[in-house]
């Protein structure tokens, strides 16, 4: 499968599966070669767009000083991407989210006075083509504001929300329905100032990330044991690095991936005072409520050709661990600006590396996800580009990224203030390529009161999308290697390419066969190009020996993260279905 091929499965087709057997040549090994090899350090492979996408001209992630001016930005960019839904509503601060559970995205606004409806917006995605508001959660001060501390733990079907620039803290219950939260806790935080923060990955614990991120700044840690009766356990003082931006953990929780913000040449006064990068944290003592707990560093790995490290994102791939981050400045928010980023040579705008953790002693940069308007040698380039009315320079940093699942991803998305989303092939960590992108049209004056980019003075002519992507598997009917074979046809003398041998197979929907014992909307075989066309050719086979088959297929399924976010009654419900389906016996 190549990189074309791997975005076009997602976007169009899944497909369900009983079992798989993979060649040596697919697996990669995960041994001490792995551990020291380095990968690439430049900008990424362009994907290979389709004839009638609305490609980029410039740079690759730029919108150039001509497509702004002639006002081409307002038709969007795009690569093997399509629009398939929208809810526009009157804007949202796009780094506020979205956070997701099942079919619900929640999607914070900047809380202006000319609303009609602040807070955040609760949108049922449903119906891919027609997302639609259900509700609007501003019946606390978290909710009404809460930045970047808007963040969902799955696990537990919670919504965290701390107020940017104030105390409040508020979780709500999304299990019940998830297109209509219930408050289940609310309470002010001694001495909190939110902007950005998350949860231990078992959902019992939520750590708030400050406004001020410098030396001497706190980190207040929420027990969510009971989220009917959460409450503040103590404000963390760091008195040196370890200081997060954004944060996430393992999924013990006992350690914690803390992106410590710097920017270059900043004061120790600070909040942005550095070393930039990131702060691997033991948190044993919190997870396991110790009483006098404390926060140890286990490493660092700092950077100094960017600003303001942010997200953490942590995956497995091959046996090895791995991090995304993010940096949300870049090296122009370093003193002296543009200019004196690329005299240093810094990279003007923030970007993704990908960092091997699996020694968490001594995290290394394993490669780069950059873009050609991140590599220092075009940061010269952009010295002269014109800034956006009333709206500040451009920026191009790369600032939330999410993957396909969390065991060996195949996918990256990744939202940038200005390169649009970027779909990356990621199942080399160390040598990712770009397959895809949508870059927005641009909002130009449209009045949108909660957009975070918008104001009545302001002119944007690129779009701004960095907040937080999700991939979402979707069925699909036609096509080789689909999950509904109702339509796959008779097929006659199929040479079997290793042993030569010729089958065919019948038409089940004609006579002497058909009728309900044979009803075609099951898996069929079809021969088919799976995984890589080097392989041979094979044929998806509904199984004659089916002891367990469903069981272990929901198992599969549920491990490769396809029915994450679903709720505990949809698990219950797929176990009973499936146990049912195990204990079946065909009548006679």
């Amino acid at each position: 499968m190549d990189k074309q091929q791997l975005v076009r499965r997602v976007a169009i087709s899944t497909v369900s599966l009983l079992g798989l057997v993979l060649s040596n040549s697919i697996v990669a090994d995960p041994g001490s070669r792995r551990a020291n090899e380095v990968g690439s350090m430049g900008p990424v492979p362009k994907a290979e767009c389709g004839p009638s996408d609305h490609t980029e001209s410039g740079l690759q992630g730029q919108t150039t000083s001509q497509e702004r001016s002639s006002g081409d930005s307002q038709r969007g960019y795009n690569c093997n991407l399509e629009l398939v839904g929208q809810f526009r509503g009157e804007g949202a601060f796009s780094q506020d989210g979205p956070s997701y559970f099942s079919h619900c995205a929640y999607m914070a606004t900047e809380n202006r006075a000319q609303q009609a409806h602040p807070g955040i917006v609760v949108i049922d995605v449903s119906d891919p083509k027609n997302p639609q508001p259900t509700a609007y959660l501003a019946d606390t001060k978290a909710a009404l504001n809460p930045h970047e501390n808007n963040k969902v733990n799955e696990a537990r079907g919670l919504l965290g929300l701390a107020q940017s620039n104030g105390p409040n803290f508020a979780v709500y219950d999304l299990n019940e329905d998830c297109a209509h939260p219930k408050l289940a806790s609310t309470f002010d935080v001694p001495n909190s100032s939110g902007h950005m923060g998350g949860w231990a990955e078992d959902g019992k614990t939520y750590y708030i990330g400050q406004s001020f991120r410098g030396v001497n700044g706190i980190m207040p840690i929420i027990d969510v044991t009971d989220p009917y009766h959460a409450k503040w356990l103590l404000n963390w003082t760091f008195t040196g690095d370890g200081r997060p931006h954004d944060l996430s953990t393992n999924a013990s929780g006992t350690r914690m991936y803390s992106g410590q913000p710097g920017n270059f040449g900043a004061p120790i006064t600070d909040s942005s005072f550095g070393p930039d990068g990131l702060v691997i944290l033991d948190m044993s003592d919190i997870q396991f409520r110790r009483p006098n707990p404390q926060i140890r560093i286990i490493s660092r790995l700092f950077w100094n050709d960017q600003g303001q490290a942010e997200q953490m994102l942590p995956f497995t791939s091959n046996g090895r661990s791995y991090l995304i981050s993010t940096d949300e400045s870049g090296g122009q928010a370093g003193v002296g600006g543009l200019a004196a980023a690329c005299a240093r040579g810094a990279s003007a705008y923030g970007y993704s590396n990908v960092i091997d953790i699996t020694d968490e002693t001594s995290p290394k940069i394993a490669s780069k996800i950059m873009l050609e308007v991140h590599d220092p040698a075009n940061c010269s380039k952009f010295l002269n580009e014109p800034p956006e009315t009333g709206g500040g320079a451009l920026d191009y940093s790369t600032e939330r990224c999410a993957i396909d699942r969390p065991g060996n991803p195949t996918m990256a998305a990744c939202g940038s203030r200005g390169t649009g989303t970027r779909i990356y092939d990621i199942r080399d960590p160390l040598h990712p390529a770009e397959i895809a992108y949508w870059k927005g049209p641009a909002p130009r004056t449209a009045f949108l009161p909660g957009s975070g980019s918008w104001s009545p003075t302001t002119d944007r002519t690129v779009e701004k999308q960095a907040g937080l992507a999700r991939f979402v598997w979707v069925p699909t009917g036609n096509g080789k290697g689909h999950d509904k074979a109702g339509n796959a046809p008779q097929l006659t003398n199929v040479v079997d390419p290793v042993t030569g041998v010729k089958v065919t197979f019948p038409d089940l929907n004609s006579p002497p066969l058909g009728g309900e014992d044979f009803q075609t909307n099951l898996i069929m075989p079809e021969p088919t190009v799976f995984l890589n066309k080097q392989l041979p050719a094979c044929s998806i086979i509904r199984p004659t020996a089916t002891n367990g088959a469903a069981m272990g297929a929901l198992r599969s399924l549920t491990a490769d993260g396809l029915f994450i976010g679903q709720s505990k009654a949809f698990f219950t419900f797929l176990r009973d279905l499936a146990e049912n389906a195990d204990a079946a016996r065909r009548e006679h």
